[in-house]
């Protein structure tokens, strides 16, 4: 079945295009790279995995409850309309937030796997090739799964949020070859690893936390990736280039916070725009969601030379200003964990299957030879 057939409503565009802007640059010196990125690079070819073994797609999912987040996470719960709505109705809203969520995660992969396919053609130094070159691959992977688990899981897609289709087009856009790290690495890319995070975190099955623990294992890479590249570059920077790039920062933050509301869902579920946006803004939960979502980007911002006072207010303003104190290599280092504890525990009880299985072939034959005798 076609993925135009589990589309909610169809997309604008059948393919959206992007009018490409800037140069390809290619660089002839081949033996001299910064070790960091280099070491990176190498984590990235260590690192890769296949999405249709790594992952057991063998576990069950209920469609209406493909998560197991509580429902005091939806927009609608404690409203007039939630007291109205029979189980039936509100396993669709939950398969609708799920199908929301993940769609949006989809489609961001993609939009990651041609922003890293720019950056290979359009960053000047080799090393930086290497490594964008091993996130290309991964984002397509990430994609790959993240469509899958859509596609045979939750059986139902959304269209792209225009705030996130803005904030990728401008992007694609810009001709300066450090905009997609800066849009992608930074903004969409750590806003990401916030909602992966916190649905990973409290998610009682086991197919999306899989899906999500492998992938940001992944993600973590690409981030310290654009840390390092645009740390390196911001340095050499005037005032003047630096501020620019914060009013870029402030408008994306804006986007990405704004696209967080789910409105398409409500609208959906016969509830009015405007409605809809009050939900939103009153519920508890996407409050705090909306915060916590800042706490990769707004560090990482500041860690690569971007704090103005302008930034600093917009920051204020959104309420995620303490974030600039989080400590991301800690974070970045439990994500690495957490993945490699859930392909311990999955990998054990395998082999522990796999043993048990071999003893019983064992006892088998023995009682065979026994009933022979």
């Amino acid at each position: 079945m076609s993925t135009y057939d589990r589309y909610t409503h169809a997309p604008a565009e059948p393919t959206w295009q992007v009018p490409a802007a800037g140069s390809a640059r290619f660089s002839w010196e081949y033996d001299d790279g910064r070790d960091r990125l280099l070491a990176l690079y190498q984590k990235g070819k260590d690192k890769q995995w296949d999405g249709a073994k790594r992952i057991d797609w063998g576990q069950e999912v209920d469609p209406h409850n493909p998560l197991g987040t509580p429902d005091e996470v939806l927009t609608l719960y404690g409203t007039r309309h939630w007291g109205k709505m029979t189980d039936r109705d509100k396993g669709e809203l939950r398969q609708h937030y799920a199908s929301w969520q993940f769609s949006q995660f989809l489609h961001g992969e993609q939009g990651a796997m041609v922003c890293a396919a720019r950056i290979v053609e359009s960053v000047p130094d080799l090393d930086a090739k290497f490594y964008s070159a091993t996130q290309t691959m991964d984002e397509a992977r990430h994609a790959e799964v993240f469509g899958r688990f859509l596609h045979d899981k939750v059986g139902l897609v959304y269209p792209i949020n225009d705030n996130l289709q803005a904030l990728l087009g401008d992007t694609l856009r810009d001709s300066r070859w450090d905009m997609p790290y800066l849009g992608m690495q930074v903004l969409i890319e750590g806003l990401a690893l916030a909602a992966f995070g916190m649905i990973r975190d409290t998610t009682d099955r086991p197919l999306p936390k899989q899906i999500l623990a492998y992938v940001m294992q992944d993600e973590a890479r690409h981030v310290a990736f654009g840390r390092m590249a645009l740390r390196d570059y911001y340095a050499q920077l005037s005032e003047a280039e630096l501020r620019e790039r914060e009013e870029f920062v402030i408008e994306g933050c804006y986007l990405m916070r704004d696209r967080l509301r789910g409105a398409e869902v409500l609208e959906n579920f016969g509830i009015s725009k405007a409605e809809a946006a009050e939900y939103s803004e009153r519920s508890e939960y996407l409050a705090l969601f909306r915060q916590l979502l800042f706490s990769r980007i707004v560090p990482c911002v500041r860690d690569i030379g971007l704090w103005g006072k302008r930034l600093q207010e917009a920051y204020v303003d959104m309420g995620v200003f303490e974030m600039g104190n989080s400590n991301l290599d800690q974070l970045m280092a439990q994500d690495e964990e957490i993945a490699e504890k859930l392909d311990a525990e999955r990998f054990a009880a395998e082999e522990a299957a796999r043993v048990a299985e071999v003893a019983e072939v064992i006892e088998a034959g023995r009682d065979a030879g026994r009933t022979g005798d």
